[in-house]
């Protein structure tokens, strides 16, 4: 029988333990990492984005579970390899104040808005986009949820609800992490956007051995939190209307326990629906999961530009997606008209009735498509692009009040 007195010691220690490292983790993000180049420095970079990769003790490899952790080192390094000195914060650090010159600064959220004001007049401010505009993406998660009331009679909470910023108003120019659907939501503000492709953690060689003909049938559901405006319980109904179909269903479903009691019997109870949980995309089971799988069914309704659904592609799926994913399929896939169980089970049927050779072409093209465009190398070139864009932008801005100054002083 267990000792009270020593369950409570050890509930109290672990309490003790957990505020101690929360606390840590909280001044984690109020540090300020600061990166100097190699050669001569020409300038300052504020960067207010991840800060965790830049604490990585040595030998301690680089999170793989979202993209962007490579991609805000990336930034960094491109600042550094153009000689900026770059001071690193944690885009929710709202202690930090700038106490020198920026010829940049690069906000993903909430800081361009308090910061801008503070900053030197020639700072070019860059806000960083990678998901939809907050107002679009706030309501249409509520109008999810709002559907998913009224068609089944369950209510379940937002996810990914956030208080909308106003950095694209407050920047100069964005850089974008999507497709003509995401840079719509952010269109009003009339400012210039950069196209930067998402990139991949990982790329897979092209499954060359797969049966297609004995996969048909098998489709796979592949995201992130906020499963309800990511489209799963869609999906989930989908699929238990359609048992001659198998569906794998792949994230962090557990995390969500109100969805998961929602959906338990579609999730757990259904024969031809299978719930492997959170994956690793660099893992080989991640490889024998899309191996049995002719393609993703994805019909979210927000996304900035999807990272689960570029390592679909990279894995060879074909994609069955929505608009708002913020991925362009071309001729190798297919974009959902509306998102209804008539429209999924439309599309899911039509892709498996496909010839075989026809799904083995689609394959390779989303295979080819998202190598040629979706890795770190293609990121890091256009982020590069992008900003040496940027301050040519500047320079003849420069050069156009001065002719224009002069002008004004020959004519007084």
């Amino acid at each position: 029988m267990p000792n009270p007195i020593l369950s409570r010691i050890s509930n109290t220690v672990s309490f003790v333990s957990k505020k101690v490292q929360a606390r840590i983790n909280y001044a984690k993000t109020l540090q300020v990492v600061s990166l100097t180049p190699k050669q001569p420095s020409k300038g300052n970079v504020l960067l207010s984005y991840r800060i965790e990769p830049f604490l990585l003790k040595p030998g301690q490899s680089m999170p793989n579970d979202h993209t962007w952790y490579w991609e805000v080192w990336q930034i960094a390094q491109t600042f550094l390899d153009l000689r900026y000195n770059v001071d690193v914060i944690q885009f929710h650090n709202d202690k930090f104040v700038p106490q020198k010159n920026y010829t940049f600064f690069i906000d993903i959220r909430h800081r361009m808005e308090a910061l801008a004001p503070k900053l030197n007049q020639d700072c070019i401010k860059i806000f960083h986009v990678d998901i939809a505009n907050m107002v679009f993406r706030n309501a249409a998660e509520c109008n999810r949820l709002l559907e998913l009331q009224q068609r089944k009679g369950i209510t379940l909470k937002p996810q990914r609800f956030e208080i909308p910023n106003l950095g694209i108003e407050y920047a100069d120019c964005a850089t974008v992490l999507g497709n003509d659907f995401t840079t719509g939501t952010f269109k009003y503000a009339n400012k210039p956007m950069y196209r930067i492709p998402i990139s991949s953690p990982v790329v897979y060689p092209f499954p060359d051995k797969k049966d297609f003909a004995a996969v048909r049938k098998n489709f796979l559901w592949f995201g992130g939190s906020a499963l309800v405006l990511k489209g799963l319980d869609l999906v989930l109904d989908a699929f238990a209307q359609m048992p001659e179909y198998h569906l794998t269903v792949c994230g962090p479903v557990s995390n969500d326990k109100e969805f998961e009691k929602a959906f338990y019997k579609e999730l757990y109870e259904t024969s031809n629906i299978h719930t492997y949980g959170w994956i690793d995309v660099t893992s080989p089971e991640f490889i024998d999961v899309t191996n049995n799988c002719l393609g993703l069914v994805y019909p979210s309704v927000s996304e900035g530009q999807s990272g689960a659904v570029i390592s679909c592609l990279q894995a060879g799926l074909i994609p069955i997606l929505s608009y708002e994913s913020g991925v362009d399929v071309h001729d190798f896939g297919v974009i959902f008209d509306n998102l209804s169980l008539e429209e999924i089970k439309a599309k899911v049927t039509k892709i498996s009735n496909l010839p075989v050779e026809d799904l083995k072409l689609m394959s390779g093209k989303a295979w080819e498509y998202a190598r040629a465009n979706h890795t770190k190398e293609k990121f890091a070139q256009a982020y590069k692009n992008a900003v040496e864009e940027m301050l040519q932008d500047q320079n003849s801005k420069k050069q156009s009040y001065s002719i224009e100054s002069s002008k004004q002083l020959v004519n007084n």
